[in-house]
């Protein structure tokens, strides 16, 4: 007995033309009966799917099945590839308004220097101006571990130097050999 086998692409293929599939349109609506809209909106009733394809191709445009669920489903007459076209610039714009807020890391080290301490406080500043989100961190090395403490005194310091630019999120906790504090912008953003 010989056993069929389809090749790996078909799978992947098939799944791929499924989820690209949005709307029926035309001939791929095999429906008896379907609630007709008109191109302006307006109700043109229940009709056999003969008679509402015939509507269409006399307006020169696309039947598309809209609410397939609905009991008659609901079919629209519409430009389907205007609706398409429009619909792609609609989600374009959408995407170009969207600011993405991204998280920026500042590591400290619990015998920082003066002039280090400031240096990575001005960066802080600039991240936090831009609406970024701030990861404040901590690495303890060897005996550094028996003195928590200092950690927490630093990362006091490092919030009270921000707190004109951003909010503390989440306090400083020890997880580990670090500790992690999170600041937020209080600019908004753009």
């Amino acid at each position: 007995m010989r056993v069929l086998r389809r090749p790996h692409y078909y799978y992947i293929w098939r799944c791929f033309a499924i989820s690209i599939k949005e709307l029926l349109i035309n001939e791929e609506i095999k429906d008896k009966e379907v609630r007709l809209v008109g191109e302006d909106g307006a109700q043109l009733g229940i009709l056999p799917i003969a008679e509402a394809m015939r509507i269409s191709l006399e307006r020169n445009l696309d039947l598309v099945k809209i609410a397939p669920q609905a009991n008659p489903p609901v079919c629209r007459i519409m430009d389907y590839g205007k609706h398409r076209f429009e619909q792609a610039k609609r989600e374009k714009e959408a995407r170009k308004h969207q600011k993405i807020i991204e998280t920026k890391e500042i590591r400290l080290s619990l015998n920082i220097d003066k002039h280090d301490f400031e240096t990575k406080l001005k960066n802080a500043i600039k991240f936090l101006s831009h609406g970024d989100k701030l990861k404040v961190s901590i690495r303890f090395k060897g005996r550094q571990m028996a003195h928590p403490e200092l950690g927490q005194e630093l990362m006091k310091r490092f919030a009270e130097a921000v707190l004109e630019y951003g909010t503390i999120d989440k306090l400083p906790k020890l997880e580990g050999r670090s500790m992690i504090m999170f600041v937020t912008s209080k600019t908004p953003v753009k």
